[in-house]
């Protein structure tokens, strides 16, 4: 008998193709509820999951779950602890979207810096005279500072500096000196790299240490023609301090593909302002990036459920 995957929000082709060539059954939801995807695990081997939360109910209904690939690289979502006592493996794709988020941070900065969005609008109006009223800033010789200096920050340093030559600096309380990015200026501590920084770009994970990271009392830090870049997880950034330092032109300008609460409702303060530049959270979401990472989560299945050591374990099982 075959083992049988669920995948409770449907992915691209190529992870599902994969899945499918090797002989598994692969069966994916429409409008999945806590309740109906605990009805639909009871007889699964593995589930392939995106964005929604994955309860500890969720993985006591499936009785036969011993795996959990997360299509994408956070697993906040997913009760770690709750998989470890069940002898679940969690397993993620850490590496696929990787150069599609630098991308889409440096296309943020960008479209901040020039004032993209803006301009449009004016264009669009017959407003032909707005070039002659808000100008751009070039970002070359600018500072760019880096919380958090992992993949991402890592993909963005060498497009910023490379690319764009800006100096780029870096701050993480993880990554010891002897293992440093040796592309990135290496600050001590997060204060010192704001108050540097003319943009500063958020790579960090949203953990009980990590929201509400940024707030008015580092914010008043920046200097008044800061960028404020995130593309990482939303609550590491306190959206109220964020719009009354915005409001109040306290920074220059914000790109942000994350929010505290996601769906981000219509009604966010932040949507009112005009010199903030936002996505709906689809940095990571490129044509390339969706197919790696079904591949990467399909495979990390494939291994668990045929006693292979997964390529990219999250949990660690006794």
């Amino acid at each position: 008998m075959g083992f049988k995957v669920l995948i409770p929000e449907d992915i691209t082709a190529a992870g599902k193709d994969y899945l499918s060539s090797l002989g598994y059954t692969v069966e994916v939801m429409e409008n999945p509820t806590e309740d109906s995807i605990c009805k639909a695990v009871a007889d699964c081997d593995g589930m392939l999951v995106r964005n929604l939360p994955y309860t500890r109910k969720i993985m006591e209904a499936g009785k036969k779950l011993k795996v959990i690939a997360r299509y994408g690289v956070g697993t906040d979502k997913i009760d770690l602890a709750a998989a470890t006592d069940l002898g679940i493996q969690v397993t993620n794709a850490p590496t696929a979207n990787t150069n599609a988020v630098a991308e889409h941070v440096i296309a943020l900065l960008l479209a901040c810096a020039d004032h993209i969005i803006y301009q449009d609008k004016q264009t669009r109006t017959g407003n032909f005279g707005s070039r002659d009223i808000t100008k751009s800033i070039e970002i070359k010789g600018r500072v760019l500072g880096l919380i958090g200096c992992g993949r991402i920050g890592q993909h963005v340093a060498e497009k910023a500096s490379k690319g764009f030559g800006m100096k780029v600096i870096g701050y993480d309380a993880f990554i010891p000196a002897d293992r440093w990015p040796k592309d990135i200026e290496r600050r001590e501590n997060m204060e010192d790299l704001i108050k540097e920084s003319d943009v500063i770009s958020l790579h960090v994970p949203r953990t009980k240490d990590t929201i509400n990271m940024i707030n008015k009392d580092n914010i008043k830090l920046m200097k008044k023609t800061a960028i404020l870049l995130n593309c990482a997880r939303g609550g590491v950034i306190n959206e109220a301090d964020l719009y009354e330092a915005l409001k109040n032109k306290a920074i220059m300008a914000a790109g942000i593909d994350v929010f505290a609460t996601e769906p981000a409702s219509k009604d966010n303060p932040l949507f009112t302002l005009g010199n903030i530049t936002v996505s709906p959270h689809n940095a990571a979401l490129s044509v390339e990036a969706m197919d790696q990472m079904g591949m990467d989560a399909a495979q990390g299945i494939d291994d668990v459920l045929n006693g292979r050591k997964p390529k990219f374990p999250v949990n660690k099982l006794g």
